[in-house]
């Protein structure tokens, strides 16, 4: 799920892609509160999986984005 999160982020957030890795923090990664809400979003409507944009801001690093997304990916299907 991380290189779909990774995609995600350049493709719609417009994130610069070497700003992105698994040990990211979120401010690293350029994350804001409006770009989480916005990756919030965008994985309930274009990939089925719901994420509250405060779970999100609970992850440290964009690596433990990407293993919520498989959590809830594994738990939806």
């Amino acid at each position: 799920m991380f290189e779909t999160l990774k995609e995600i982020l350049v493709a719609m957030l417009k994130v610069a892609p070497e700003k992105i890795t698994e040990q990211a923090t979120r401010e690293e990664a350029e994350l804001d509160s409006l770009a989480v809400v916005e990756l919030s979003m965008l994985l309930e409507k274009d990939y089925g999986i719901k994420i509250s944009d405060d779970e999100l801001m609970e992850a440290e690093t964009v690596g433990e984005m990407a293993a919520m997304m498989t959590q809830r990916r594994a738990a939806a299907a």
